[in-house]
């Protein structure tokens, strides 16, 4: 029988090596691209909105296991929230993954938690979640990490 541990890192591994929405939306609503010059991270988040409702989400870009697992789980997540509600999702993941607070209910993204105790990793895990956040809000420059 698996740990959780165990489970956790299948689910990580699994999302890296099969990302999902991993392609590019030809019309976006919004888009932003995101670097972390530390660990070698880039993506680029495209959505689609209609009436604050996310249609569509999709990323593109490289990084490390984290990064790309938490752009594929995060993609996954927020697909048919509003942008209110995505952007809540930002908060909760920040905190969940840095240890400030506990989500009321993480479901997948519970697989992060354990991040708070490598903050490097942590900036790899909010990229793509920073990087959605100025996408949905229109910010132009390129996202960073530092």
């Amino acid at each position: 029988m698996l740990d959780s541990r165990e489970l956790y890192q299948q689910i990580i591994l699994d999302h890296n090596r099969n990302p999902r929405n991993f392609r590019a939306i030809p019309a976006p609503s919004g888009h932003a691209e995101g670097n972390n010059p530390l660990c070698g991270d880039a993506v680029s988040i495209d959505v689609t909105l209609s009436d604050h409702v996310i249609t569509d989400v999709a990323f593109q870009g490289a990084g490390c296991a984290i990064s790309r697992a938490s752009a594929s789980l995060m993609t996954e997540t927020i697909k048919g929230k509003t942008r209110q509600e995505a952007l809540d999702l930002f908060d909760g993941f920040r905190d969940l993954v840095t240890g400030a607070a506990e989500m009321s209910d993480p479901g997948p993204l519970a697989v992060f938690a354990s991040l708070r105790d490598f903050p490097a990793r942590v900036k790899c895990a909010t990229l793509a979640w920073h990087t959605l956040r100025a996408a949905i809000e229109g910010t132009t420059e390129t996202i960073t990490t530092e």
